[in-house]
């Protein structure tokens, strides 16, 4: 197969946030008339969307840069982009030799002049400027569409001040996007035929602040639960603690297309551990919101996350972790290991905890949410709940509920079949630890 010069090859890796991204790459790519491949043999140009947010995220970016450029053809051009090379942009030219270009996260719309020089030149090209305007990126729009859903980015960067997070140090600080163009390109989605869309941001929860908007997420929820065009399930991500308005709360429960899901890292459970992580250690406050946000909406599903091993954690300290986790009932809940993350402010702590210690405690705490997970779910059995078809295997339908964010929740596994992308009625018939089964009420 004769290869097109304006042709191109993207693998995205790391989150949702990055999927993103690597759609409005692959657009302005596509508005140029580049051609997309799906195999790297036959495109020009080989793009990675990195990831860099911890250790082994690097690791894998790293891996796969190198898989690229091992198999690079004569012609070919391979360019690094996103949080990988915004922190650590000579790690890759170190370990990546035949690398083309490389490109941060606070300019990708740049990929074209990138391109340009990497063909020209039979040298590494930087293009890493110290600072730029995200907010007034030229882009054709900023969501990822995942067959029957999409993600939506409504702002970039973050301000918050977790000692142990990377994000503000590759992302800059919190830029929202203006809420006429979010709305209209939730229009967008609504005529493509889209039934969920995703929210998403460092920090949703901080949405307009920066524009001067109060309350700025709660305005955001309101005006998509009264658009013409609206969109039958919208989920919320990546909400911060202490940041969970009672309007927020109310617009939830009012609006029947904002999905009765919260997702709230919290990241641990003890004052002092919370304090060493510059984050918010008023655990009534968490206990006041949750019980008031279950009274506005019985069928709330919570998901939460959780870091174990952070400098200074004794066993106390993990033991209240578990008990609060025991007390709270969260739907899901995902934990990491603490990673040593230079350059952030937990830097002065060290990494003191052994892996093998942090290794034990991440499994002692995963299976104490698979018991809480379990009981949560059987409480559905006999219950009707309606379900997204995403997929057909044998008879089977697999389907999503409000209660699962595609990718890292749960199913709904439906013995009989379902039109696909259809929202539809189902009878919760059995419960596993993460899924739960059905049958159609037909």
């Amino acid at each position: 197969m004769t290869m097109n010069d304006k042709s191109f090859y993207l693998l995205s890796l790391g989150c949702a946030k990055n999927t993103v991204d690597s759609a409005s790459i692959s657009d302005i790519l596509i508005n140029d008339g580049y051609a997309q491949f799906d195999d790297p043999r036959h495109a020009k140009v080989l793009i990675v969307n990195t990831c860099g947010f911890i250790q082994p995220a690097r690791e894998e970016s790293i891996s796969e840069l190198k898989r690229l450029a091992k198999r690079k053809k004569n012609g070919q051009v391979l360019i690094a982009t996103g949080c990988l090379p915004e922190r650590h942009r000579q790690l890759i030219v170190d370990e990546v030799p035949g690398i083309s270009g490389i490109l941060g996260t606070r300019n990708w719309s740049n990929i074209l002049n990138v391109i340009t020089q990497a063909s020209q030149h039979d040298a590494t090209r930087y293009d890493l400027p110290l600072e730029t305007s995200r907010r007034d990126t030229p882009s054709p729009h900023r969501y990822a569409i995942e067959g029957h859903y999409a993600y939506l980015k409504i702002a970039d960067g973050c301000r918050r001040p977790c000692a142990f997070c990377s994000i503000p140090l590759i992302k800059g600080t919190a830029i929202s996007r203006r809420m006429d163009e979010v709305l209209t390109e939730a229009r967008q989605l609504s005529q493509k035929g889209i039934r969920e869309l995703i929210l998403i941001a460092q920090d949703t929860s901080d949405y307009g602040r920066d524009l001067g908007m109060v309350d700025g997420l709660s305005q955001l929820l309101e005006a998509l639960g009264n658009l013409p065009e609206r969109i039958p399930w919208v989920r919320v991500m990546y909400a911060y603690p202490g940041a969970i308005s009672n309007r927020m709360i109310e617009t939830m429960a009012k609006h029947s297309n904002i999905v009765h899901y919260l997702d709230m890292p919290l990241q641990h459970a003890h004052p002092d551990i919370l304090k060493g992580m510059k984050r918010p250690a008023n655990l009534d406050w968490v206990r006041k919101t949750i019980e008031e946000m279950r009274a506005a909406m019985p069928n709330l599903a919570i998901r939460t996350t959780f870091i174990v091993g952070y400098p200074g954690e004794t066993e106390t300290h993990f033991q209240t972790l578990l008990d609060f986790m025991s007390e709270i009932q969260f739907d899901r809940a995902s934990a990491f290991p603490f990673f040593f993350e230079p350059g952030t402010a937990s830097e002065t702590y060290g990494d003191p905890i052994a892996p093998e210690v942090k290794q034990e405690r991440l499994e002692r705490l995963m299976a104490h949410q698979a018991e809480i997970s379990l009981r949560q779910n059987q409480k559905w059995i006999g219950r009707t709940l309606d379900v997204l078809a995403e997929g057909k295997d044998g008879g089977i339908t697999i389907s999503r509920s409000f209660r699962d964010a595609p990718e890292i929740d749960g199913l709904v596994i439906v013995e009989g079949e379902l039109p696909l992308g259809e929202i539809t009625p189902v009878m919760i018939t059995g419960a596993l630890t993460h899924d739960l089964i059905a049958q159609p009420l037909n």
